[in-house]
């Protein structure tokens, strides 16, 4: 008893440090835990970018820059038509990912513009990225070649600047013009008629046809009729110019195509042997020659047909074009295509889609795209008959100087054209999907084919597409 008297003291003490324990240990317990409930979050991310956008898919990219502090569950993507999507809507689920994935979003309506924004799941909840959207592409629209309907957009529907649109017309007008389309991605969204003309009128193309004798010579040789390497004279015989046999022979296809066949251009627009004369090697010299149309006579040799059947066969009926070839310049020596303005948006167009047409490639891609870069090492500005835009220099008709700089200076710099006498005007702006034409009288003087005319044009037309 006296033992246990004397050691009472001690027993309390005892009990005093093992309260004293287990409370320390019961607070810092909580205090862990406590702890860990405030430093655990939503994840962090960020919807970084939207890529190959097609007509009905994207490829989206986000980035979970923190889990927050607790393991990724579930992320993604989640996306509307309406702003703000929720993983109520459409989504994506890329797993338990943690920092940069992707998705690919498949099924999604073509032209049609889209909410998105990506998300991250943790034992927290759930949190969203920044917002951003993008529009999927309109697929091609080609107009029936059967009937006169074609379809239109509205300049509202692109966003366009409709009050700057009288400016343009204006001085359409002003400039004497007879008529003027803009397609965009093959629908009509400006159709206007002046002075007289009308959607039935027929109009000649002059110069801007050439890159109808191009797109021939080019079907011709992926029948297998010619190669455009040839000698011009493998088809046409010997004697065809008046130049030197060993001259003559140097001159091929691809010379007539590319405008550097070295006969005279100061003669003047008769094509005979007799104006057909030397100057300078085939290759060294760029001159703007009517002489090209002597591959209409190839193409007639080689298909066996006469010229017009051959392009009716080939490209007029399957495009849907109306319209026909005249006899003009010297004793007839040209042949010019005369056609509505319709008809010749309908070839702009399929230079728009590379030779294809509604699915059928009526051109192969890759001539076309041979015929829309430079073709020589003269006049960086000149292809196959076409015009080029965006070059660092370019030479002019009835000149050897080399100017420096672009074309048209307003226009896109991945343009190609095709540019007539007195203004008539193919532009074709891929980048864009833009197909322009202008017909009429010369806008201010005679001119072969670019006039100060396109560029204070393509000024007013920046006006309104921009």
């Amino acid at each position: 008893m006296l033992f246990l008297l004397s050691n009472q003291p001690n027993v309390i003490f005892m009990k005093t440090i093992f309260t004293l324990l287990t409370a320390c240990i019961l607070v810092f317990a909580c205090s862990d835990s406590e702890d860990k409930i405030v430093n655990t979050t939503l994840p962090t991310i960020v919807t970084d970018e939207i890529t190959n956008i097609s007509f009905t898919t994207v490829t989206a990219k986000g980035n979970i820059t923190h889990n927050g502090g607790s393991p990724i569950t579930s992320s993604g993507f989640c996306w509307n038509t309406s702003p703000n999507p929720t993983t109520s809507n459409f989504k994506t689920n890329e797993g338990n990912n943690s920092g940069t994935f992707t998705s690919n979003l498949t099924a999604l309506t073509e032209n049609t513009t889209y909410y998105i924004r990506s998300y991250a799941i943790n034992s927290v909840g759930i949190t969203y990225g920044n917002e951003l959207s993008f529009t999927t592409e309109e697929s091609m629209y080609f107009p029936p070649n059967d009937a006169t309907t074609w379809e239109t957009k509205t300049i509202a529907s692109l966003n366009w600047n409709q009050n700057n649109v009288q400016d343009l017309l204006d001085y359409l007008e002003t400039k004497n013009s007879k008529s003027f389309i803009i397609l965009h991605n093959g629908k009509i969204v400006m159709e206007y008629y002046f002075n007289g003309h009308s959607s039935t009128t027929p109009w000649y193309w002059a110069s801007a046809g050439k890159t109808l004798t191009a797109t021939m010579t080019g079907i011709a040789e992926q029948d297998g009729l010619l190669q455009i390497n040839d000698k011009v004279s493998d088809y046409l015989g010997i004697n065809w110019t008046s130049a030197p046999l060993a001259k003559e022979n140097l001159i091929t296809c691809k010379n007539l195509l590319s405008m550097n066949s070295g006969l005279d251009d100061s003669i003047g627009d008769d094509v005979s042997p007799a104006n057909l004369q030397y100057i300078a090697d085939a290759g060294t010299r760029w001159a703007y020659h009517n002489v090209y149309v002597k591959l209409q006579d190839v193409v007639a040799t080689a298909s066996g047909q006469t010229w017009d059947a051959y392009f009716n066969t080939k490209l007029k009926t399957p495009i849907g074009m109306t319209g026909t070839w005249l006899s003009s310049g010297t004793n007839g020596s040209l042949s010019v295509y005369w056609s509505t303005t319709r008809s010749m948006a309908r070839f702009g167009l399929l230079a728009l889609n590379k030779g294809n047409w509604n699915g059928t490639q009526i051109l192969n891609t890759n001539y076309f795209n041979d015929a829309t870069i430079t073709s020589q090492t003269i006049n960086q500005a000149y292809g196959y008959l076409w015009w080029l835009n965006g070059k660092t220099s370019y030479h002019l008709p009835q000149s050897q100087l080399q100017f420096p700089g672009e074309l048209i200076p307003n226009g896109s710099s991945d343009m190609y054209m095709a540019l007539g006498k007195n203004d008539q005007k193919i532009y074709v702006v891929p980048s864009k999907k833009l197909v322009i034409i202008r017909m009429g009288d010369t806008a201010d003087g005679s001119n072969f084919a670019l006039s100060d005319f396109d560029n204070v044009l393509w000024g007013k037309i920046n006006a309104i597409i921009n």
